[in-house]
């Protein structure tokens, strides 16, 4: 065990109990069949930190995420990732990209949304475009609920969504993330734009 620790490093488990701690989360040991999670606590809100593995048929890939259901009084939806090789093919189809006014971030980011005044007044605060930026891959966005095989959301219900290829094991890395999460929530509710009260789903 010490050698294969040598080479590959702290394990998921060992760096998600230690962010666990870090954060004062509270890390669920779910066995074999339903894998570990970490849950923080921010407000009303609960902050899910896990894996998922998706199979392509000959191969399996394995994600990271980050979600916290919350409840969306207007349906506001945005998301936001970093742009590459395919984002000028996106743009030609016809996908909106909108600017909000710092040039560094409008180079590096894609963002899109369903309410292009809101999203500007999302990312207005600074401090979320600067965890944003910390994120070296990102999928950040809300979603309605997680599809045929995830949990269905009540009415008015969304989820804050995070996900990237490949298992996270870098503490602080996740640490960042997390703050993301709590400063985007914080700022939607200054914004009207949720509540804060418990939106009464289980992850």
């Amino acid at each position: 065990m010490g050698a294969l620790r040598r080479v590959f490093g702290p394990s998921r488990k060992e760096i998600w109990r230690q962010l666990s701690s870090e954060i004062d989360a509270r890390y669920v040991d779910g066995g074999f069949w339903k894998g570990d999670k970490v849950q923080a606590t921010h407000d009303q809100w609960i902050v899910t930190l896990d894996t998922y593995a998706v199979s392509t048929g000959k191969t399996t890939i394995v994600f990271t995420r980050m979600r916290a259901p919350y409840v969306n009084p207007g349906g506001f939806r945005f998301t936001v990732y970093r742009k590459g090789m395919f984002s000028g093919i996106g743009k030609m189809l016809g996908m909106q990209d909108i600017e909000i006014g710092d040039e560094s971030f409008d180079q590096d980011f894609i963002v899109k949304g369903n309410d292009e005044a809101r999203v500007r007044e999302l990312l207005s605060t600074q401090k979320i475009r600067e965890l944003i930026a910390r994120q070296r891959d990102i999928h950040f966005t809300v979603k309605d609920d997680e599809g045929w095989f995830g949990a269905t959301f009540p009415e008015g219900v969304d989820e804050l969504h995070f996900h990237v290829v490949g298992v996270i094991k870098d503490v602080e890395r996740l640490k960042v993330l997390y703050e993301l999460f709590a400063e985007t929530l914080d700022q939607l509710c200054r914004m009207g734009a949720a509540y804060k009260e418990s939106p009464n789903v289980t992850l």
